[in-house]
């Protein structure tokens, strides 16, 4: 049941967290070093999303829908169930909202 919980969070936050950095990143052509970075925390520190979402479920079903509806930032649900990674956000930051800036 454990391992299909994980496998459940990894799909419908972890991932989906991870590939919209990605992907705003890659939208305002950021530097391949920053993109590189944040992406590598997010993987490296994805194990830390899950954990929080199996102690605060509630959390991780807010973050979820928050994040497919774009309600919830990415780079925040990474930085609170990983703040290991709030150096390579803040590096990202900049270019994470110049694409919030175009969108709105």
């Amino acid at each position: 049941m454990h391992d299909m919980l994980v496998a459940l969070i990894t799909f419908f936050l972890v991932e989906p967290v991870q590939q919209e950095i990605a992907r705003s990143l890659a939208d305002t052509r950021a530097p391949q070093l920053v993109v590189a970075s944040l992406v590598a925390c997010a993987t490296e520190h994805g194990s830390q999303i899950v954990n929080r979402a199996l102690d605060d479920p509630l959390w991780a079903a807010s973050s979820a829908f928050g994040g497919r509806i774009g309600f919830a930032d990415p780079a925040t649900l990474l930085a609170e169930a990983a703040p290991e990674c709030v150096t390579a956000i803040d590096a990202a930051r900049p270019f994470l909202e110049t694409q919030e800036g175009a969108g709105g």
